[in-house]
């Protein structure tokens, strides 16, 4: 169904950008072509990173580190940082343009929208709060497109990769004290840990030597940790991780939303202290407990929970790099301009629908709130039954949408799966984008002239 529903690491991950203004920020896109006087710091595939869009990261990331009041590294340890960041952003913008995967404007809007909404903000409230910090809104803009697009390929890459069965989710949620024969469950309170890691990565196919070289520089920094050093300072400086210059802080989460080898590492490990050295895929995690506190209880499985559910079709055309957005709208309002003349919604749907729902007559089924787009479900919403929208514009395209009944449904127990099913997927999306990501990175072509050592010479 093309009227994507938002995931959960979509939901997290833009929760996380929420705080963009107070340490997220990326340059302005410079030109990729370099000058005569500007040297090239790195070449990634078919790309060139200039040693001029470094120095511009670099001021940005210099005053965001002084704002947060995070030690600012060396130059030459943050101009290796920040050129390793540019670099796998590039790799991530190349992927998706394989992928065809695209981040416009609507997208961008609807993400901000749902910031503001999470912080009980406006869009032009949280914008005052952006600027306020001194981050143009531009940039945080470009920070949440490159999210949404992450999440896309996550969508498309990662997610058909994990399979969750029905018996995990029974497991699941007995571990949390939940009967599934019966169908009762105290109400639990949901730990909330905020975490930082400082990420030691380590190469695939990496030899025995390399691997006990890294495995000693964890230590080593997890040492310095442990021993009082700054953390926000030693992951500025050290950590591979993606969030290392926004002081290795990842976000706050249930505990049971951190991937598993995180949540069992840190299940007894007080705030302010640092867990013992974790090896995942990725590499060797030295994992900061920042903050742990009980979120609002969860709800009974077995408790009613009465929803308003909407059974809707929809016809659906597409833009892309074939149909502009505006042949899109022109075709969308040939077909509304059709069933104002008495043609049938279920045939044109299945004759000119380019979503998987057209061969069903453009059916959805049931929907749920929140299950699909806000732009999607808010003009369905206001729809009466037997009414047929106009022309509707979302991130996937231009919709015809027709409500067919509503019902209101007891959902408690479906729910509870769900959440579960969604805790299990949040504990593995996580590693699997990492082994994924890595096995781009070993298979690019990757000259890092100021850092040579971790250049990879494959070429795609």
């Amino acid at each position: 169904m093309q009227v994507q529903k938002l995931t959960r690491h979509l939901i997290l991950a833009l929760a996380a950008a929420s705080a963009a203004y107070l340490g997220v920020a990326r340059a302005q896109n410079a030109d990729l072509t370099p000058s005569y006087v500007d040297g090239i710091a790195a070449v990634v595939n078919q790309d060139v990173i200039t040693l001029r869009m470094v120095q511009n990261e670099i001021e940005v990331v210099t005053k965001n580190l002084k704002a947060q009041k995070i030690p600012i590294p060396e130059q030459s340890v943050l101009q290796k940082q920040v050129l390793q960041r540019l670099i796998d952003e590039r790799l991530l913008k190349q992927e998706a343009a394989q992928l065809n995967i695209t981040a416009d404007n609507v997208n961008v809007d609807e993400a901000a929208t749902m910031i503001a909404a999470r912080n009980n903000l406006s869009v032009p409230q949280l914008r005052k709060e952006v600027e306020k910090s001194g981050l143009a809104w531009d940039t945080y803009l470009d920070g949440l497109r490159q999210e949404v697009v992450m999440d896309q390929i996550r969508q498309r890459v990662i997610d058909p990769r994990i399979r969750i069965s029905e018996s995990e989710i029974d497991a699941y949620l007995k571990s949390q004290g939940f009967d599934p024969e019966s169908t009762k469950m105290a109400v639990q309170p949901n730990e909330m840990i905020e975490l930082a890691q400082i990420l030691v990565r380590v190469p695939e196919g990496a030899s025995a030597a390399r691997l006990a070289e890294l495995k000693k520089k964890a230590e080593s920094l997890l040492q310095q940790a442990r021993q009082g050093a700054d953390f926000a300072g030693l992951a500025a400086s050290s950590s591979d991780g993606p969030e290392a210059l926004q002081g290795g802080v990842m976000g706050t989460r249930p505990l049971g939303g951190w991937p598993d080898v995180f949540a069992q590492a840190i299940q007894n490990v007080g705030q302010g202290k640092v867990a013992d050295l974790v090896r995942s895929g990725a590499g060797y995690h030295i994992l900061k407990v920042v903050n742990r506190g009980q979120s609002q209880a969860t709800q009974a499985a077995g408790t009613d929970m009465i929803v308003t559910q909407t059974h809707a079709r929809h016809i659906l055309i597409k833009f892309n790099q074939i149909t502009s957005d505006e042949q899109a709208k022109q075709r969308i309002e040939q077909l509304a301009l059709r069933l104002k003349n008495g043609e049938d919604f279920e045939s044109l749907a299945r004759a000119y629908s380019d979503d998987a729902s057209a061969p069903q007559g453009g059916d959805l089924g049931w929907l749920h709130p929140g299950e699909t787009v806000p732009a999607f479900e808010n003009a369905m919403d206001a729809l009466a039954i037997g009414q047929v929208s106009a022309p509707v514009r979302s991130q996937f395209g231009w919709h015809l949408i027709r409500v067919e009944e509503r019902r209101d449904r007891n959902v408690g127990n479906e729910y509870r799966r769900l959440e579960a099913r969604q805790a299990l997927h949040a504990q593995r999306v996580e590693p699997a984008f990492d082994d994924w990501f890595s096995q781009i990175r070993s298979q690019a072509f990757i000259d890092n002239r100021l850092d040579p050592e971790s250049s990879s010479r494959r070429r795609k």
